[in-house]
């Protein structure tokens, strides 16, 4: 398993409509797996594999590059950013965090706490609070010259390593360099088989505030068939009753059947359950109360697609303790690749 490949994607800054390093990464290792590779006017690049004939059924998987993050708003006289969530961020979770600050002329490091008395000079109320988002800043070190480095729209990221623990995976982007890692794997892994359908991996930009660069990819495109690939929830972890879990780790991919955003298409369900069960491939159906991804957006375009989700349960999303099972990511690209090869 290329875990190195997925250390670098999820090491690679990129939040929603600043993808470019990530989407540049992509391109340099999907050379040679596709026939043709283009960029759209959003910025999602398109990765397209011919069929071996005319008229075969298109196949799109969505696989979105951005990781949620902040864009500054605001450089104080001081020094100290403030910013703006693009995506969704629980506030308990942002105390006391490394940053990185991506500016045009380089990255600065930085962290970021609230405003407000430390627990010294704290009373017993000021304890219990938990601020709003917009109450966070950023401290890059700089004092006063972080206003000539530094400009609104510049972007930050969590700065936090790539871990492996046991047969874990553990960073900060797991949430959605999933899907990039497996969008390059299971057409490495297909080979040259497969060549029944047209296959349009798209690497979409801006899931995280909308699911807005697949609406447009798959507009583009226009499949016949969409795939989601995303992570979901893996809450088999103390403290959530089992019936709220989603996925359990470790029991292969998720197979997922409805969100917000969807309903998935019930014949390509059996179909992927039908292939997983030949090869032996271990899943479990997943759904979701709420949340959306992109295989909606397939589904939904145009005059709309066959749609499902194939996903990964991944631990603490949208923490930077983002855990996966290395078992259940090898499920998910064996089951794509196995499912183009079926075609």
């Amino acid at each position: 398993m290329n875990l190195d490949l997925l250390k670098e994607l999820c090491e690679t800054p990129g939040v929603p409509g600043h993808e470019e390093r990530v989407r540049d990464l992509i391109a340099r290792e999907a050379e040679g797996l596709f026939d043709k590779i283009t960029t759209d006017p959003m910025g999602s690049l398109h990765c397209v594999r011919k069929a071996a004939a005319e008229g075969a059924p298109k196949v799109m998987l969505l696989c979105h590059m951005d990781e949620i993050g902040f864009l500054v708003n605001h450089v104080s006289d001081k020094g100290f950013l403030y910013v703006q969530p693009v995506g969704g961020f629980d506030p308990r979770n942002l105390f006391s965090r490394r940053v990185l600050v991506c500016t045009a002329e380089g990255d600065l490091k930085a962290v970021m706490n609230p405003g407000g008395k430390p627990v010294h000079i704290a009373s017993a109320e000021d304890r219990k609070k938990i601020p709003e988002i917009s109450e966070f800043f950023i401290d890059t070190g700089l004092g006063a010259a972080a206003k000539d480095k530094v400009q609104v729209g510049d972007y930050v990221v969590m700065d936090e390593p790539f871990l492996e623990l046991g047969d874990k995976v553990v960073s900060k982007a797991l949430d959605n360099r999933i899907a990039c890692w497996l969008g390059l794997e299971a057409i490495r892994a297909l080979g040259d088989a497969g060549r029944g359908a047209e296959v349009h991996v798209v690497f979409t930009v801006q899931e995280e505030v909308g699911l807005r660069g697949a609406r447009t990819a798959a507009f583009r495109v226009q499949p016949d068939i969409g795939l989601g690939i995303d992570t979901t929830l893996a809450c088999d972890t103390p403290g959530v009753p089992d019936q709220d879990r989603t996925t359990e780790q470790g029991r292969g991919f998720g197979l997922h059947l409805r969100d917000s955003s969807f309903i998935a298409d019930k014949a390509l369900v059996g179909e992927i359950e039908a292939v997983a069960k030949a090869k032996d491939i271990p899943f479990q159906r997943t759904m979701l109360r709420a949340g959306g991804q992109d295989g909606a957006a397939a589904q939904q375009s145009a005059a709309g697609a066959r749609a499902v989700g194939i996903v990964v349960g991944t631990r603490y999303i949208h923490t930077v303790t983002e855990m996966a099972d290395k078992a259940d990511l090898a499920a998910a690209r064996d089951v794509l690749a196995a499912y183009l090869e079926s075609l």
